[in-house]
């Protein structure tokens, strides 16, 4: 197959540098002529560079990724992507549209590229007047819901070096209080953040997270076992990890189960 262009739309300049990265194993082809950071500039740069193929991020400050698809629907082989699996996904399985979910896994994303290759194979999207109807209910599906953010925090940002990784919290194995940072400790190694742990602990989701010092928060998943400690305190032990984390009496309570 000849070479295709593609056209990527975040607003979150590392998820596009990653997505581009998937791409380039799975698609050596394709060649990514343009990256916008919001609908407009989405919509500006396909009408200059007129890509076959446009990868969307829904959820976009301004003209969200749907709204600007509309403005080149039947141009393009569409994909969008989103934080929310359970979002307009009915409309999104339609055969005209693919979608993939943040954080995006490659196996995933290799289906997606298989069925945009063959699509482009088959026919052109003018030829598909289903894309108009399918994005119409889905635009209809958005209406109704109104605005949708993200509940709770997804990724950490952090950097290491010169280097900045960015942390699915669900790797997380525990957040530090260290003065006026925050030691994340994950998969792949430690990091300090910019962030209270005050401010971690309002926008990690409760039922996986929790803080169990007034200096530490938990991963519950990574939590294999708690022991009592001396008084009414404790301590927990982590998945693969030597270290244990104390655990002050004030939340004991959430361990009793264990």
């Amino acid at each position: 197959m000849s070479a295709a262009t593609a056209l990527i739309a975040d607003d979150e300049p590392l998820l596009r540098e990653r997505l581009v990265s998937h791409l380039s194993r799975l698609w050596p082809q394709l060649l990514v002529v343009a990256q916008a950071r919001n609908g407009r500039e989405a919509v500006e740069l396909f009408e200059r560079l007129q890509p076959q193929v446009a990868f969307l991020d829904v959820h976009m400050p301004g003209m969200n990724g749907i709204e600007a698809a509309r403005c080149f629907s039947g141009r393009a082989e569409l994909v969008f992507v989103t934080a929310f699996e359970d979002y307009a996904v009915e409309a999104f399985r339609e055969g005209a549209i693919d979608y993939i979910v943040k954080p995006i896994e490659e196996e995933r994303l290799a289906d997606t590229v298989r069925r945009l290759r063959h699509r482009m194979q088959q026919t052109s999207p003018a030829l598909r007047p289903e894309l108009d109807a399918a994005l119409s209910r889905v635009l209809a599906q958005m209406h109704e819901r109104g605005p949708v953010t993200p509940r709770w925090l997804r990724w950490i940002r952090a950097s290491v070096g010169s280097t900045v990784h960015l942390i699915p919290v669900e790797q997380v194995a525990y957040l530090k209080s260290a003065t006026k940072y925050t030691l994340v400790v994950w998969e792949g190694g430690e990091a300090l953040i910019r962030k209270t742990i005050r401010e971690l602990a309002d926008e990690l989701d409760p039922e996986h997270f929790v803080q169990i010092h007034r200096s530490t928060i938990v991963n519950l998943g990574q939590v294999v076992r708690f022991s009592h400690g001396p008084g009414d305190a404790g301590e927990v032990h982590l998945k693969g990890r030597s270290e244990r984390l104390a655990v002050s009496r004030n939340f004991v309570h959430l361990f009793h189960h264990m």
